[in-house]
Parts: C-alpha cells; sequence; structure tokens
C-alpha cells in the first residue's frame, strides 16, 4: 500500500481516512487559532479609545490635506488649460 493511505493522525495515532483530511486539518486550524487567540493581551478599554481618538484624528488631517491638494491640482490645472 502506497505510504499516503497508511498516513496516521500525527496526534491520536489514528488512521485517517482521505477523505476527512481537509476536516480534520481545517479543525485543527480552527482549535489551533482558538489557542493563538487564548494567548493575545489585548489593551484596556481606555488604551483602545485612544488609539481610536488617534485614528479618528489622523484620519481627519489625511481628509483635509487630500482635499486641499484636490483643490490646489484643480486650480492649477484651470489654469493651465484656460478654463
Amino acid at each position: 500500500m502506497p505510504k499516503e493511505k497508511k498516513q496516521k493522525d500525527k496526534k491520536s495515532g489514528k488512521k485517517v481516512f482521505i477523505l476527512f483530511r481537509p476536516f480534520v486539518a481545517f479543525f485543527r486550524y480552527l482549535r489551533d487559532s482558538w489557542r493563538e487567540i487564548r494567548q493575545v493581551r489585548w489593551p484596556s478599554r481606555k488604551a483602545t479609545w485612544k488609539m481610536l481618538l488617534a485614528v479618528l484624528v489622523y484620519t481627519a488631517l489625511f481628509v483635509v490635506l487630500i482635499t486641499l491638494l484636490d483643490l490646489l491640482f484643480r486650480w492649477l490645472f484651470g489654469m493651465i488649460l484656460g478654463n
């Protein structure tokens, strides 16, 4: 028999039927992802609000910057093209 069919699940030592291998891999991925998420150190509520405020301030500044650049280029192209 080919080695692929004799391949065993590494942790439990059971043979895994070839059609179930994707499901075994998927559930192993979910289990490992859950373990990683449990190890994450989430920020406190205060830190989260500070970061949110920083994102909103930077977003507002870039909106203003892009709007000013748009107005500047619109004026320049209007002058160049004679409109």
